[in-house]
Formats: C-alpha cells, sequence, structure tokens
C-alpha cells in the first residue's frame, strides 16, 4: 500500500461562505468519485486558499461530510505570487490506496483548470 496525493483545486466568483463550502464540498466529491475512495482510506487532506478569501474555513464543509469527522485537516493560506489565480481554493488528499500514481485522478474545476490543463482534461466534470 502507498500513500498517494491526490490534487483539487476549485475557484469561487465571491468571497462569501455559502460559496465556499459549496464550492469545497464539489471539489472533494468529484475527487471521491473519480478516485473511488472512502474516508477510512484517507491519511489527511491539506487545504489551502488564496488570500482574498477570509469568509470562513473551507475545511467546515469536509468536517460536515458524513464519515469525515475524524479526517485530520489542516487549512493554510497560498504563497501570495503577483498574478496568480484568485479566489481559489486546493485541496491536496494523501489516500492509501494500491493504485499507481497514473491511476490517480486529480480534479481541476473551474478557473482553475487553467493551471493544471494537463491534468483538467482528465476531469469528467
Amino acid at each position: 500500500m502507498f500513500v498517494r496525493g491526490i490534487r483539487g483545486a476549485t475557484t469561487v466568483e465571491n468571497n462569501e461562505e455559502n460559496e465556499i463550502l459549496a464550492a469545497t464540498t464539489e471539489m472533494l466529491n468529484h475527487i471521491i468519485a473519480e478516485n473511488g475512495i472512502v474516508p477510512d482510506e484517507i491519511a489527511s487532506v491539506f487545504v489551502t486558499v488564496t488570500t482574498d478569501l477570509t469568509a470562513t474555513f473551507p475545511a467546515r464543509a469536509i468536517r460536515a461530510m458524513e464519515g469525515w469527522e475524524l479526517v485530520p485537516l489542516m487549512c493554510s493560506l497560498e504563497v501570495p505570487v503577483i498574478g496568480s489565480l484568485p479566489l481559489c481554493i486546493r485541496l491536496m488528499v494523501m489516500v492509501n490506496t494500491e493504485k499507481r500514481q497514473d491511476e490517480i485522478v486529480h480534479v481541476y474545476l473551474k478557473e482553475a483548470m487553467r493551471l493544471r490543463p494537463d491534468l483538467s482534461k482528465l476531469t469528467k466534470s
């Protein structure tokens, strides 16, 4: 068994609590569906946001999902690089799996598809 990282990113249009929580839930649900994972397989989830997202912690959305209450979560700020994608939420889901690296499906939604167009084409969203 290996620990693999599954990357995800999405954007919101506004710095609003409900929008941030909904976008985080949507992204994680896509990661779950695309990779066939369950909460017991998750080692941890690292969540980052750009500095313009201050309305809530995205991890609140994950904690509210059934079965995810005990998954270790950590939130942090992205490095504020000039010209970087604004209003962006990113996840690094660390999963215990037998899958090879090339079997992992990373999920990029909305404007975040620009971050990794080479991987975004794999997303069925």
